[in-house]
């Protein structure tokens, strides 16, 4: 299931941080922001990291999109 990285990227602004801070905070590489970025996949590990470093839940960073199929 693809995964819609939108809400992460509000709360972000909403806490006046940009990829890079997030990045530099949770030790992710420019890799992984970018996957997000792009919409692609990232591993949990990566997303459990920038839940620990903004202090969150998954569903406050992430929603998943169905498949109709």
């Amino acid at each position: 299931m693809p995964m819609n990285s939108n809400k992460l990227w509000k709360l972000l602004i909403d806490r006046g941080m940009l990829k890079k801070d997030l990045q530099q905070a949770a030790g992710l590489s420019s890799n992984a922001i970018a996957k997000m970025g792009k919409g692609g996949d990232v591993s949990t590990q990566v997303l459990s990291k920038i839940c620990k470093t903004l202090d969150c839940e998954l569903s406050d960073i992430v929603d998943v999109i169905k498949d109709d199929n």
